[in-house]
């Protein structure tokens, strides 16, 4: 059974989450107040409506109620975003989704009952930041307000040694929850599993942990 979801606001980010859930063949009512961005995704969206959700009978009215998951991706107008939030959270919403402009939004979103609240520019940041720092960084997840999952790129200080002999956990406080070998990808592996050079290793753990783990085993030295 396909999971239905509603995207509100549809810009930027809204749009692309609108995409992606589409393509996966997912139920997805689009919703925004611009009629100019609705007709942009009537072909894309499995239905696709112009509304002000922050109208309690409009909400009703599109059936909202029998959606699974709601994002509210509305953009420069905080005041929407939350009023829509709490529409949706007294309409009894299973899983709300908000994106927040800042802080204070977010502190405000979780107040009335926000089952989740992302950041996109400021947590695009920080994975941007991290893959600068490091070319073997390639991607960087933010778990909480102090873990995170990051996908490293095992260089020349890491090839042909074991996991036990890099004994990352006892010296980062790290764990290599899984490694990626060309097509393969190894979960929870081995003390024994010998690392190559440009396998892909998914390292979970604090971010002062993970911090200590890229400046001295990830970071090769440059020639």
């Amino acid at each position: 059974m396909k999971r239905e979801f509603a995207v509100i606001g549809l810009g930027r980010f809204g749009g692309s989450i609108c995409r992606e859930l589409s393509n996966e063949g997912m139920e997805v009512l689009a919703i925004d107040i611009e009629e100019e961005k609705v007709s942009e995704f009537k072909n894309i969206a499995s239905h696709a409506v112009i509304a002000d959700t922050t109208d309690e009978k409009v909400l009703i009215e599109l059936g909202i109620r029998n959606i699974d998951h709601v994002i509210v991706a509305i953009g420069d107008n905080i005041q929407a975003s939350i009023l829509t939030t709490l529409m949706l959270k007294e309409l009894g919403i299973n899983k709300i989704t908000v994106k927040a402009q800042n802080d204070y939004h977010e502190k405000v979103l979780n107040k009335i009952g926000a089952d989740q609240v992302v950041h996109p520019e400021r947590d695009m940041g920080k994975r941007i930041a991290h893959s600068i720092i490091s070319n073997n960084i390639l991607d960087h997840l933010e778990l909480s307000d102090d873990h995170s999952i990051v996908e490293v790129k095992a260089g020349k200080k890491m090839s042909g040694k074991t996991l036990v002999e890099l004994d990352i956990r006892a010296k980062y406080g790290c764990n290599v929850v899984a490694i990626k070998q060309e097509k393969e990808i190894n979960v929870s592996p081995m003390a024994t599993e010998l690392i190559h050079e440009n396998d892909i290793l998914i390292v979970i753990g604090a971010d002062k942990d993970i911090s200590r783990f890229e400046k001295h085993l990830v970071v090769d030295d440059e020639d």
